[in-house]
């Protein structure tokens, strides 16, 4: 042997390392500029982004906190420097953001780094400039600046090419970036934010200590006016934030923000506590709109377990959940739950500011429920009724319905004696699939709306939108911008009918937010079941004798009848011989 097979690691290698596990993508340089700032004590902080047609080429944050001297400003680059502990037990205290002392020296390890910072009421009559590329100083002089901090990244990830061919679109890697600073000003009302793309202002957010400002700045006051506020105390914790009425719902967990300390953070267990406060309010499938705000004792919080901040360890867990569960249930319980209830007293400022008329829908009778639920569920198996002669072979055994278990699973009977059982959703959501899939290449895809169906979106959405307009546009939605973050869908899949429930198209702008593709194909694919799945047969929903029948004969003429387009089962047999053994009769 040559030499030995352990050695110590070069420090530019190091600091790229440590530049991988930090430095993801442009929206973690953003977050950690940021979070930099509201440990300076900015109350403003400006988010500046500059891009060309495939990528951002440049992000400058800029603070009005308290800034650094000559000598801080060169040994904020240094690996593991930090203002915010001095040591092991300051740890288990921590209440700032950027305490890991890795953020800039890892964004300067993959970057070009331009630091101009002046030191608030220090009397200094100049600022400091300090330029780091490579990890290496290549710059220091003083300069004119006001008070405060600006910092700038340019060429990111120009030294480590296998990180930058990973990164996705422009207007991906915005809608990330959006995202992370939208959290951020969620989690800050304290702090004015802005945020600015090319020249044009994207966003912005007022200074204020009610959290509801600033969802009315980034969501809309429409949904804000119509938010439920939640509280909820324990010895060592503090709940506040807000959860939209169940009719507010969303496809997936993208839109509950979370946040620990003042930290944004990522919990599935916490969202999933938020989903149970909702019990049978929500379906299974769906989420709450949720601003979640939990102020922790420090010494239960591990904030230290991933390099980016995004997740974080709590000790005593298992109370939090509950808390948190209870308090969502406890204020959903003592609330109107209809789609245009008032406003609540500390929301009339923002309904205010929205001259539409509040009422209080009255109570539907339970038979014109009904009779609007078999009518609708007529209309969408008329959609997918297959001309005779087009009809493929039957390949389900013979069976005929006799009745529904919990208005969800239709019960039949085979010729044999043998018992099915059909999940009515699972079953239409095939039916609807495989014809979108048929119909997909043909010459008409879409059918114009009387009325057009106009989307408002976060700055985040809009921009993965925009990307999505072609891709929507192949399976049938006719997309177009209609102002700045509002687009007008003009016409939907022609399997769809008349476009009963926009949120079809508000389900897949939240699947697109939520998911990472592999492929164009993935993409399209998830697309696509996302469309069945909002124009099937609803489970829930009662069914007549000749609406079960027709149901399982269109499943029976499906390429792929035994499962949904994500792999559930659409049908359970149960054969004669089995039930006889279960009585024992076998």
């Amino acid at each position: 042997m040559s030499g030995p097979k352990i050695h110590i690691l070069d420090p530019e290698t190091v600091n790229r390392i440590a530049a991988g596990e930090v430095v993801e993508r442009p929206a973690s340089v953003a977050k950690e500029l940021v979070e930099n700032a509201i440990d300076a004590g900015a109350r403003r902080v400006l988010v500046d982004v500059t891009t060309d047609a495939k990528e951002i080429t440049r992000i400058r944050v800029t603070d009005d906190g308290e800034g650094m001297t000559p000598e801080e400003a060169v040994l904020a680059f240094a690996p593991h420097a930090t203002s915010k502990i001095r040591d092991i037990a300051d740890i288990h205290a921590i209440r700032t953001l950027g305490f890991r002392g890795e953020a800039l020296a890892s964004i300067a390890a993959v970057s070009r780094v331009t630091l101009i910072t002046r030191p608030k009421g220090a009397g200094a009559l100049a600022g400091t400039r300090v330029v780091v590329c490579g990890g290496e100083v290549v710059e220091q002089r003083e300069v004119g600046s006001p008070e405060g901090t600006t910092v700038v990244v340019e060429e990111l990830f120009h030294n480590t090419p296998a990180r930058r061919k990973f990164l996705k679109s422009r207007n991906t890697e915005l809608a990330h970036l959006y995202g992370a600073v939208e959290a951020l000003a969620l989690a800050h009302g304290e702090i004015a934010f802005r945020v600015v793309h090319n020249g044009r202002e994207r966003f912005s957010t007022q200074r204020s200590a009610d959290l509801l400002g600033a969802i009315a700045a980034l969501y809309g006051t429409d949904l804000a006016r119509q938010l439920i506020p939640i509280e909820g105390r324990l010895p060592f914790l503090r709940i506040a934030g807000f959860v939209s009425r169940p009719a507010e719902s969303r496809s997936g967990p993208a839109q509950v923000a979370i946040s620990i300390n003042g930290r944004s953070v990522a919990s599935r267990q916490i969202v999933s506590a938020v989903r149970e406060g909702y019990g049978t309010l929500l379906p299974k499938d769906r989420y709450p709109v949720a601003f979640i705000s939990l102020d922790i004792d420090t010494n239960l919080v591990d904030v230290n377990v991933h390099p980016t901040k995004r997740e974080v360890r709590l000790s005593r867990e298992r109370e939090v959940l509950a808390a948190v569960a209870a308090a969502v249930e406890d204020a959903l319980a003592a609330r109107d739950l209809s789609r245009k209830a008032p406003p609540e007293p500390a929301q009339q400022q923002i309904a205010e500011r929205v001259p539409e008329a509040d009422r209080i829908a009255s109570p539907e009778p339970p038979y014109a429920a009904r009779h609007r639920d078999l009518a609708a569920s007529d209309r969408r198996l008329r959609r997918t009724e297959t001309a005779p002669a087009a009809a493929g072979p039957n390949l389900l055994p013979p069976m005929e319905p006799i009745g529904q278990v919990a208005a969800t699973y239709i019960v039949a009977k085979g010729a044999d004696g043998d018992l099915f059982l059909v999940d009515q959703h699972a079953a239409h959501e095939r039916i609807l699939y495989e014809q979108i899939v048929e119909r997909r290449d043909s010459a008409v895809r879409s059918q114009e709306l009387l009325m057009p169906v106009i989307v408002s979106l976060r700055p985040a959405e809009s921009r993965i939108v925009r990307e999505a307009i072609p891709l929507l546009a192949d399976d049938g939605f006719v997309v177009e911008e209609f102002g700045r973050d509002t687009y007008a869908v003009r016409a939907v899949p022609v399997i769809l009918g008349q476009l009963e429930d926009p949120q079809a198209v508000r389900d897949t702008i939240d699947g697109l937010l939520a998911e990472e593709f592999r492929t164009a194909s993935d993409r399209k694919e998830w697309v696509t079941c996302t469309i069945a799945c909002r124009g099937a047969v609803r489970a829930g929903v009662v069914l007549t004798q000749e609406q079960m029948r027709r149901m399982i004969e269109q499943l029976a003429k499906t390429k792929t009848p035994w499962t949904c387009p994500h792999g559930r089962p659409t049908v359970v047999q149960f054969p004669k011989e089995k039930i006889e053994r279960m009585f024992g009769r076998g």
